[in-house]
């Protein structure tokens, strides 16, 4: 097992192939952008040269983990030497099981398909598939090279042995892997989502402002980032994606999505990727926005 495709070029997906590449894997990265691909290497080797800036690894260690990313456009082409695929794709329903429907068709038979998603479930991505004892999800924290958690969750189908091996890997690749069952949000979103949908709540209804918010939880209750900052870090597309999947799954109101989230997200305001949020990114310098935006 030391061939490992990663599907999608994106924060999650370039951030998955530098860790099993660092880690002496094979990787295979494979997007239908070129420009995305590119840019997605780009990073890999910007963050290793803040680690190697930091002393965390040597310019022999840089250039060894480059050297086992390959990059590719066809899908047939970047999986068919591949032991493990692990998709990260939009966290979308539709894209995902349309995904793992052609990797059931070109993947090696004994290909494990695992899924990066945070909140979809893995036994209806699963029955996609004519293998759904080889389907698992590998959700993994954000930015990826750092945070060391997995969430390791088994679908309905999926065999004892692929979900020991999968947590032999994550071990391999310096992860904490923790295993849950398959319900909408897993563990780390169903706690954590409503959380930041009530914090956009509080703003909202005007109880305090965006940088009082995140000042109590951060200082009250040490948590490293404020509610609001860290929707912007994940993306408030994706916020309200993982909401809307746990309201739909639930069909309880506490999983509603906040008025103001959807609007933000129609109006294109989705955090750090478009530059603005809770927060403004323009010209890398972080600034609240005026409060008058959020009522």
């Amino acid at each position: 097992m030391k061939n490992i495709a990663v599907i999608g070029a994106g924060t999650m997906g370039n951030g998955i192939a530098h860790t099993f590449a660092q880690s002496g894997f094979s990787v295979q990265l494979i997007d239908i952008d070129e420009i995305a691909l590119k840019k997605g290497l780009q990073n890999i080797s910007k963050n290793l040269e803040r680690m190697l800036q930091k002393g965390k690894i040597s310019a022999i260690e840089k250039k060894q983990t480059l050297d086992n990313i390959s990059l590719f456009t066809s899908l047939e082409q970047g999986v068919q030497s591949a032991s493990l695929v692990v998709e990260a794709a939009t966290e979308s329903e539709a894209i995902k099981t349309k995904i793992f429907k052609t990797l059931d068709q070109v993947c090696p038979e004994k290909t494990i398909l695992a899924t990066n998603t945070s909140s979809i479930s893995i036994t209806k991505i699963a029955a996609t598939t004519n293998r759904p004892g080889q389907v698992i999800g590998m959700h993994f924290m954000n930015p990826v090279p750092i945070m060391p958690l997995v969430e390791v969750i088994n679908g309905y189908n999926t065999l004892e042995t692929v979900t020991d091996f999968i947590l032999k890997l994550s071990k391999e690749i310096g992860k904490t892997a923790v295993l849950v069952n398959d319900y909408p949000g897993f563990v780390a979103n169903r706690v954590l989502m409503p959380m930041i949908n009530e914090a956009i709540e509080t703003l909202q209804t005007g109880v305090s402002g965006v940088l009082e918010i995140d000042a109590i939880l951060k200082l009250g209750m040490a948590h490293p980032m404020g509610p609001l900052e860290l929707a912007d870090f994940i993306g408030l597309d994706v916020c309200l994606s993982i909401l809307e999947v746990m309201y739909e799954g639930f069909k309880n109101p506490k999983y509603a999505p906040n008025p103001l989230l959807i609007n933000m997200v129609k109006a294109g305001k989705l955090g750090k990727k478009s530059a603005e949020g809770f927060y403004n990114y323009r010209n890398e310098k972080k600034a609240i926005v005026p409060a008058n935006r959020f009522l």
